[in-house]
């Protein structure tokens, strides 16, 4: 395939900022809350070609700061990510830009680790963005950015968004769909230990 230059990917803003589509918000939580423009920003990706990228969108009913106090826990991804065994920091605090983690994958997906560089943890806007360093797995060049923001009293809307490679044997179409599937599984889980976590802080 013949190189072509970096180029902003269509926006997210429409997978974001309503119900719509690939990014249609839980049924659980508010019923369509627009995404603020200065996040849905963060989840413009720079695809190249042989890349393909997509967004997240997940409605929970617990307040923002329970939230993100699950999400921004870099060294404690699996404390909501469920496909993930084991985490480990291997360089900085976790609570630092450029701490790296290796987590464990559980068996039956294909992968059995991931090395992750944490790019942007800025609490003030509660974004987190980290970028696969290496591992053994088939998503190379794998980068996320997860907002997350008060959509209404007590309720939270989280925007995971992502770019990738599209491995060698695969459609970008089957590269979404794979990806999404486990980013839904892990914000549907992020939403119940949310959740929990806020009744039992009631």
């Amino acid at each position: 395939m013949p190189y072509t230059a970096p180029r902003p990917s269509p926006p997210q803003h429409s997978r974001i900022a309503g119900c719509g589509g690939a990014a249609k918000a839980a049924s659980h939580g508010p019923p369509c809350a627009a995404v603020p423009a200065e996040v849905a920003r963060h989840h413009e990706h720079a695809a190249r070609a042989g890349q393909c990228c997509s967004a997240v969108v997940q409605a929970i009913a617990a307040p923002v700061g329970a939230v993100w106090s699950v999400v921004r826990r870099f060294d404690r991804p699996q404390a909501y990510k469920h496909f993930i065994r084991s985490c480990r920091l291997v360089d900085g605090d976790g609570g630092a830009v450029g701490s790296v983690r290796e987590v464990r994958v559980v068996s039956g997906l294909p992968a059995t680790s991931s090395r992750e560089r944490l790019e942007i943890l800025d609490d003030e806007r509660r974004v987190l963005s980290f970028r696969v360093v290496g591992g053994e797995h088939r998503l190379a060049n794998y980068r996320s950015v997860t907002t997350v923001h008060e959509a209404d009293a007590g309720h939270t809307l989280v925007v995971e968004s992502y770019v990738v490679d599209v491995p060698p044997g695969n459609t970008s179409d089957e590269t979404r769909t794979f990806v999404d599937t486990i980013v839904r599984c892990n914000l549907q889980s992020l939403a119940r230990t949310a959740e929990q976590l806020a009744d039992a802080l009631a």
